[in-house]
């Protein structure tokens, strides 16, 4: 399709931080008794010894005992938990070799000691504890620049520079458009116009197509309010004002819309304990905790939480569980517009076998979306902030900050399978074709309802005339009518599942404007495990062999707005398949 250029919005985004550090250690005046232990694997030999130990307790800063705390050899899979009275054994890999000592507990910073030779006891370790409150006047760490994620973690940060959509969320071409009402040349379509109806007031009417339109916007709707979209793509600047905050107008860190700073002070999310869900009209940051530290404080000048229990910054991180969690995407990612349920990816997911902890093909949104190892120039990252404090890990302990999605090319196409089959029948050439969400965890396409899966079936005798359709679904009119070289499909064999919402004053179809009231004309989008199956019969001329050309595309939006947005958006390939029938 021949689409108008985009102009350039926004700047490249950054890192969000891991974690890498510790306190120092503090003696200990006599030696705890033993605790319980867990034993690692002794190479077999003729009489095996005790592995050696390291035992110690581990208190808060007013001197009581922290049970249930994570003790470990820093760095490895060595670790233990404190009993009732703080006490530890820890076994070790290697007598006479030094190592350093971590201990976590939640609601506590990390703390370790160093240089410690198994055997060794007596090691006393003094847990701090994160605030509990936030600092609205705190100032954002920047992804980029000086004293910046970056300049700490380079390696990690340029990935997700290079990769993550959630930086781009305040410059992304299609939310400022559809925010404003503009084309991607910053042409903007006239304000809403209303009439007065006996019954319901005022009401609005449909665009005038007599005039240069260039698509829907909010503020083309609600010219006098900023709308709760800062909530979600510009966190950071909304948190107590996500109704009053425009995330056009953001500045600064804020302008790289969800951050690695905001990310790693979500302390907790906010849901329905009966429905897991977020609660209602809470989107994005109105479902967060957030605790921004006060620099002022000695003991905790910074907070940032990540997904080591045994960092290595004393006084500064902690380890979250939540953060590993699918629980922790669900604010940004379950939307109910007036009364209409938009998108909701983490619903979906709750709803599937994924969720299922008991189940051995359990995963969560992380998994897939920041899937371990962390590759840089082809090679596993193994230090976070090598020369800047940090340690050597198993790589697959790094969670990649790539965040593949819907412009994920790799994603796509390891998210369904394709079987198609072909026959000549009585009937003329018939094709069945099945298509099957059996690789993602969410319904496919998710989220935003412009997105649209196309499956469309080809046939063609042996010299490549196309053969005429006898029976089978076609492809609906919002697949573009006109020609199908650029991408207007509309009419031919196939099939289209997306999610299709009507105005309701408008009754414009299918709409992406659900800051409107809009009500769900039709949902057959593929469930996670769900399968769908279709058939289609082509007259089959008598010589020649047939060939049949089965083919699934992704579709970020539909193509008449993307034409009047000018937004140059290819459709992607996630599978295909060739049949040769004699």
């Amino acid at each position: 399709m021949s689409l108008c250029p985009l102009p350039r919005f926004g700047a490249l985004l950054a890192s969000a931080a891991l974690l890498i550090a510790c306190t120092p250690p503090v003696a200990s005046p006599s030696p705890p008794p033993v605790a319980e232990q867990r034993l690692t694997s002794t190479p077999a030999q003729a009489t095996p010894s005790p592995a050696p130990s390291i035992s110690g307790v581990v208190l808060d800063t007013s001197g009581l005992p922290l049970e249930s705390s994570v003790v470990r050899v820093q760095g490895t899979d060595h670790e233990t938990q404190t009993n009732a009275a703080g006490q530890f054994v820890l076994t070790s890999a290697s007598i006479g070799v030094p190592v350093s000592v971590s201990a976590w507990k939640e609601g506590f910073y990390c703390a370790k000691v160093e240089s410690i030779t198994p055997p060794a006891q007596d090691l006393t370790l003094v847990l701090r504890p994160v605030q509990t409150n936030d600092n609205p006047d705190y100032a954002w760490v920047p992804p980029v620049g000086e004293n910046s994620c970056y300049s700490c973690k380079p390696a990690v940060t340029q990935v997700w520079l290079d990769n993550d959509a959630h930086g781009r969320s305040a410059a992304n071409p299609r939310f400022l458009t559809m925010y404003l009402g503009t084309d991607a040349e910053a042409n903007q379509s006239p304000r809403t116009r209303y009439a007065v109806d006996r019954d319901y007031g005022r009401i609005p009417l449909r665009p005038d197509l007599s005039r240069p339109y260039y698509g829907p916007g909010y503020k083309l709707d609600f010219p006098e309010s900023a709308g709760n979209c800062a909530a979600c793509h510009t966190p950071g600047a909304a948190i107590g004002a996500a109704y009053e905050t425009d995330p056009t107008t953001v500045k600064g860190v804020d302008a790289f819309g969800v951050h690695c700073d905001f990310c790693h002070k979500i302390a907790d999310v906010l849901t329905d304990s009966a429905t897991g869900m977020p609660l209602p009209n809470m989107p994005g940051v109105l479902s967060l905790e957030i605790r921004r530290p006060f620099p002022e404080d000695e003991d905790r000048y910074q907070l940032f939480f990540g997904t080591f229990d045994d960092d290595n910054v004393p006084q500064e991180d902690t380890y979250l569980p939540l953060i590993e969690q699918s629980a922790f995407c669900a604010p940004c990612h379950y939307g109910v517009f007036w009364d209409t349920l938009v998108y909701n990816s983490y619903g979906e997911w709750l709803e599937s076998p994924y969720s299922d902890s008991s189940s051995a093909g359990a995963k969560t949104c992380q998994e897939c979306h920041m899937l371990a190892p962390t590759m840089v120039e082809g090679v596993p990252l193994t230090n976070v902030a090598e020369g800047k404090g940090g340690i050597e890990r198993d790589p697959l302990r790094i969670h990649a900050h790539t965040f593949p999605g819907a412009a994920s090319q790799s994603l796509l196409q390891n998210a369904v399978s394709l079987q198609a089959a072909a026959r000549r029948t009585s009937e003329g050439l018939e094709v069945e074709v099945g298509v099957t969400n059996d690789q993602t965890g969410h319904d496919v396409p998710t989220d935003s309802p412009l997105r649209q899966i196309l499956l469309l079936v080809e046939a063609r005798d042996a010299s490549g005339k196309p053969l005429a359709q006898l029976n089978g679904p076609q492809l609906p009119a919002w697949a573009g009518v006109g020609d199908a070289s650029q991408g207007r499909y509309a009419g031919l064999s196939g099939t289209a599942f997306a999610k299709i919402l009507i105005e309701t004053w408008t009754e414009i179809s299918p709409t992406g404007a659900y800051w409107n009231p809009t009500r769900v004309v039709s949902d057959n989008r593929l469930r996670a495990m769900a399968r769908h199956e279709s058939r289609y019969v082509f007259a089959a001329p008598a010589g020649g062999p047939l060939t049949v050309h089965v083919r699934l595309l992704y579709r970020r939006a539909f193509i008449d707005l993307m034409e009047q947005k000018c937004w140059e958006t290819p459709d992607i390939l996630m599978e295909e398949q060739t049949l040769v029938v004699p």
